[in-house]
Formats: C-alpha cells, sequence, structure tokens
C-alpha cells in the first residue's frame, strides 16, 4: 500500500482552489472589458496584494534565499533597490496612470494608452509596443512554466515533460475561465500565502538552531567568512546597477495593468502602504530565510539537505521548509513557491493574450467584433501563448530562455521612460515616443550583448537614452496637436481633485 504524500496533497487542494476561484469570476465577467480589466474595480487590497504578487515570481521564494545563502548580505542591494522603484512607482506613476487611461479612450492595455495619449493615426505605436510585450512575455511565460515543472519535478521525482504540462495546464484553466478578475482574486490569495511562508521559516529556522541560536554570529562567520559584510567584494558600479533595477518597475506592463484596473485614484494610497508593506516583509523574510539557513546548515553539516543546499543554494527555502516542519504545514509552505510561480505566469499570459486580442485583433482584423467573441478570442490567445511557451520550455537549457535576464530591463527602458514622461509632461509628441521606445528596447538588446562585461546593468544606458531621445525629438518636433493637450490637462485635473477630495 502506497504511503500517503501530504504535500502533493496539499498541492492538488490548492490547483482546485485556483480553479474554483476562476469559476467564480467566470460568474463577474460578462464583458470584455470585465475580462481584460475587471471592469475597473479592484478595490486597495486586492490592487495592492494583486500588484505584488505578480510581480515576485518564483525568484523571490528560491532566488534571493539563495543568492544570500551563497554570497551573504551583499546581495541585499537588489532588494533595496527594488524597494525604492515600487514606491516611486505607486507614488508617480500608479494614480496618475489610473486617471489618464480612463480619458484616454478609456484604454484597457498600455498599447490602447500609447495610441490614444499621442493621437497615433497610424497605429505605430500600438504594433511596436504589441510587439516588444509578445516578444518578452512570451519569453518570460517560458521561464516561469520552466521554473514551476522544476518545483514538481523536484520534489515529487516527476519526469520534466510531464510536470511541465501539468504545471501549465492548471494556471491556463483559470486564466482561461476567470480572466483578469479570476487572476486579481487568485493574486491576492498567493500573496496571503507567500508572506505566511516567508515571515514563518525564517522564524523556524532560528528557533530549530536552540542551544546554538546564541551563537549565530558564530556560525555565520565560520560557514561564509563576511557573511555579514554588506558591501563584500562589491564595486560602486555593482552596487548601482543592483539600484537600477529598481527602474524596471516604471515599464512592466503586468504591474501596471493592476494600477489600470483600481476602483479609482483615491484608493491608490491606501494600495501603496498596504502593498509597500507586503512587499518588504515577503523580502526580508527571504532574505533571512537565506542568512540564517547560512547558520542552521553550519549547525548540522551531516543533514543531506546540507549537501543539497551547498551544491544547489536555490534550494535553501526549500530544504529548510521540509526539515523544520510537519508534512502537512511544509505542503502549505511550499505551495507559497507554487503560488509565486503561478501568480506571476497567470498574469503574463494574460497581458499577452489581451494585446493580441484588443491591440491586434480587435484593431486590425475584426473592429465590429461582439463582446463575447472578444472574450472567446482572448481565452484562444491565452491557450495559444502558453503553447508557444511550453515549446520554448521543453528544453529547460534553451539559450532563448537565457534572454529573461534583461527582459525586466527591456521592458524597463522600453516602456519606463514612455510611461513617465507621458504622465508628467504634455510637450511629449508621437515621434518621441516612437524613437524614444525603440532606442531603449535597442540599447538593452545592444548593451547586453556587445558591453556585458562592463558590469553596467543595461538598464541604466536604456532609460538614461531613452529618455533623451523622448526629449530631443519632441523638442524639435511640431507642438502636440490641441486635443493632445486638452485630454492631457483634464487627465490631471482629475488626477489633482481626487487627491486634494482626499485631504479634504
Amino acid at each position: 500500500m502506497s504511503t500517503i504524500n501530504p504535500t502533493l496533497i496539499t498541492f492538488i487542494f490548492y490547483i482546485i482552489a485556483m480553479i474554483a476561484i476562476g469559476l467564480y469570476a467566470y460568474r463577474a465577467t460578462s464583458n470584455f472589458d470585465e475580462y481584460i480589466l475587471g471592469g475597473r474595480s479592484l478595490g486597495s487590497v486586492v490592487t495592492a496584494l494583486s500588484a505584488g504578487a505578480s510581480d515576485m515570481s518564483g525568484w523571490l521564494l528560491m532566488g534571493l534565499p539563495g543568492a544570500i545563502y551563497l554570497s551573504g548580505l551583499s546581495e541585499v542591494w537588489i532588494a533595496i533597490g527594488l524597494i525604492i522603484g515600487a514606491w516611486l512607482n505607486w507614488l508617480l506613476v500608479a494614480g496618475r496612470l489610473r486617471a489618464h487611461t480612463e480619458y484616454q479612450n478609456n484604454a484597457l492595455t498600455l498599447p490602447d494608452y500609447f495610441t490614444s495619449r499621442f493621437s497615433d493615426r497610424k497605429r505605430i505605436l500600438r504594433v511596436l509596443s504589441a510587439i516588444v510585450i509578445l516578444v518578452f512575455f512570451a519569453i518570460y511565460c517560458a521561464s516561469g512554466m520552466v521554473a514551476g515543472a522544476r518545483l514538481f519535478e523536484s520534489l515529487f521525482g516527476w519526469d520534466y515533460t510531464t510536470a511541465l504540462w501539468l504545471g501549465a495546464v492548471a494556471t491556463i484553466l483559470y486564466v482561461c475561465i476567470g480572466g483578469f478578475l479570476a487572476i486579481s482574486w487568485t493574486d491576492t490569495f498567493q500573496a496571503g500565502l507567500m508572506i505566511f511562508a516567508l515571515i514563518l521559516t525564517p522564524i523556524m529556522t532560528f528557533l530549530a538552531l536552540g542551544d546554538n541560536s546564541q551563537d549565530v554570529a558564530t556560525l555565520l562567520e565560520s560557514a561564509r567568512p563576511n557573511a555579514s559584510n554588506l558591501i563584500e567584494n562589491l564595486s560602486s558600479i555593482a552596487i548601482i546597477s543592483s539600484f537600477a533595477w529598481g527602474l524596471g518597475y516604471f515599464g512592466q506592463p503586468h504591474i501596471l495593468v493592476r494600477f489600470m484596473a483600481a476602483d479609482s485614484v483615491k484608493i491608490i494610497p491606501n494600495a501603496r502602504r498596504i502593498g509597500m508593506t507586503w512587499m518588504i516583509l515577503c523580502l526580508a523574510g527571504a532574505m533571512a530565510a537565506g542568512y540564517i539557513g547560512i547558520a542552521y546548515f553550519a549547525a548540522n553539516p551531516d543533514l543531506p539537505a546540507a549537501a543539497i543546499v551547498n551544491k544547489n543554494p536555490e534550494m535553501v527555502f526549500m530544504e529548510l521548509t521540509k526539515i523544520l516542519f510537519n508534512p502537512w504545514v511544509a505542503g502549505i509552505v511550499l505551495a507559497a513557491i507554487l503560488a509565486a510561480i503561478m501568480s506571476t505566469l497567470s498574469c503574463q499570459l494574460l497581458v499577452c493574450s489581451t494585446t493580441l486580442t484588443e491591440d491586434l485583433y480587435k484593431a486590425f482584423v475584426r473592429k465590429t467584433a461582439s463582446q463575447k467573441e472578444l472574450i472567446w478570442v482572448g481565452r484562444g490567445m491565452v491557450v495559444v501563448i502558453a503553447l508557444i511557451a511550453i515549446s520554448l520550455a521543453m528544453n529547460p537549457n534553451s539559450k532563448v530562455l537565457s534572454l529573461v535576464a534583461y527582459a525586466w530591463a527591456g521592458f524597463g527602458a522600453a516602456f519606463g521612460p514612455l510611461i513617465i514622461l507621458s504622465l508628467f509632461w504634455k510637450r511629449m509628441t508621437l515621434n518621441g515616443a516612437i524613437i524614444g521606445m525603440i532606442v531603449g528596447a535597442v540599447t538593452v538588446i545592444a548593451w547586453k550583448n556587445y558591453m556585458g562585461d562592463t558590469g553596467i546593468y543595461e538598464i541604466i544606458p536604456g532609460f538614461i537614452l531613452a529618455s533623451l531621445s523622448i526629449v530631443v525629438v519632441s523638442l524639435f518636433d511640431h507642438p502636440p496637436q490641441h486635443e493632445m493637450i486638452e485630454r492631457f490637462e483634464l487627465a490631471q485635473a482629475k488626477y489633482a481633485k481626487e487627491m486634494a477630495d482626499m485631504k479634504k
């Protein structure tokens, strides 16, 4: 008689729960606007936690703890850069983007917003931005599927292909069924699971040291000399490049779409407080797990898990969980890794689907398509993008997947300056937007391939050159049309009024 696997049972119940949420969201989705943007009805809690969960992928529970375990606190600078970038994104972009997309022909996607904001009658921006989204997100989705398959493979010993299809199909189901509302609601649940796991695991690790808990510093020093040194072996360029990860937030479609879906500008400040608190606690927990994990395995070098973690540091969170918790509780905690992967993957799939449906199919193929038709085309596009991603993920060592390393920078440089300047500068022109997007994307790719040995993260030159291109081209270009200026000023006035009403 085979023994019961508590972790597997927990994962099965978790996946069933996600699909159930998708079915519930299906009943609340009656038109295409609701399918791709939830009818702009998200409250502060869902806006905050869904944005956070869709941002923090498996890197939060595997990559970051692993980096801290391997190198110590010198890896903290990326986390600090991300916190600063996310806070500025909430503060400067979130409310303004919510107001502007409403006044820009009720834009439902970023390409839709760009097209209306700059009166792009030839729809050049729509096509360019759609291409950027589809190329980078197809690769991103493939990376997420690889991470999910590796998780199932590691925990249950399944064949890689079987694990890949299981994780992919589970995600596809609730995205297809419930659309944006399903993703937002499941992301909120997943965010709760992630913070529970990330706070509990380092506390349990510290307590498990027992009599050794007083000697954590000694254990750390013996296992990883200078593990507590924040600048160990780091140059000023390396620290600046780590900080620069925060620039990427201004251009990530799967995060920006959460701001667009907020119920109103008024809920943004509260959402910012909730979102940033969640993010800081999660990052602190992930770093603490890796950091205290150094001491734990130094005190217990004979454990089989110690050899596993020393060979692959990204397993540190997973191995600590399996050692320290009851198998049933461990299943819940380990499900947080799956939650992190699925929350990001689901949002990326939907962004690709809406880009294909709203920005290409509806814009160029069927302008008169009914709401029901668009919903079903959107669901079909989820499957199409997923199949492309699965084909890329079939070979987890594919060179294509290495592009993920700078896809974050690609979005940040191509869309970030465009988003910021479009919300703050009414003199910005269509030609400036087109050139800026191209310069940002091309600079990132060229820098990564030909200047990577400089140690400078490619988002830095990409962001700077894109911003300069937009400003210079716009200033030398003809001034924007009156209707563009009028829409900009109306949106700015709405944003200012709602913010002023909150202070009364």
